[in-house]
């Protein structure tokens, strides 16, 4: 199983910003996904999930409403959009696979400032 993440950056408070995650190594269709994030000196916080299969989704209640989380089966990609991004959510981004969120990317960093 690999996982790569990619798209962060630095964005002005209130920006956009589209994360992707390249999955590799297993059925990426069948597969529960999800992205986790931390923050500078703070402790993991699960973000959103996708299912496989049905593509239901579910967001943590910091991020309902401003972000979007969506996968590509045809290329195995993993989507993360975000917006109206405050200082609160900078953080390394990471993507998640796996009976009990076994596997996991390297992260893609985000920063928010002027």
């Amino acid at each position: 199983v690999q996982l790569v993440e990619s798209g962060g950056g630095r964005v002005q408070p209130g920006g956009s910003l589209r994360l992707s995650c390249a999955a590799s190594g297993f059925t990426f269709r069948n597969y529960y996904m999800s992205w986790v994030r931390q923050a500078p000196g703070k402790g993991l916080e699960w973000i959103s999930d996708i299912f496989g299969g049905d593509d239901r989704t579910a967001y943590a209640d910091a991020v309902k409403g401003r972000f979007t989380i969506s996968r590509d089966n045809a290329t195995n990609t993993l989507y993360l959009q975000m917006h109206s991004l405050p200082a609160e959510d900078a953080a390394l981004y990471y993507c998640v696979t796996g009976w009990d969120m076994a596997y996991w990317g390297t992260g893609t960093l985000v920063t928010v400032a002027h």
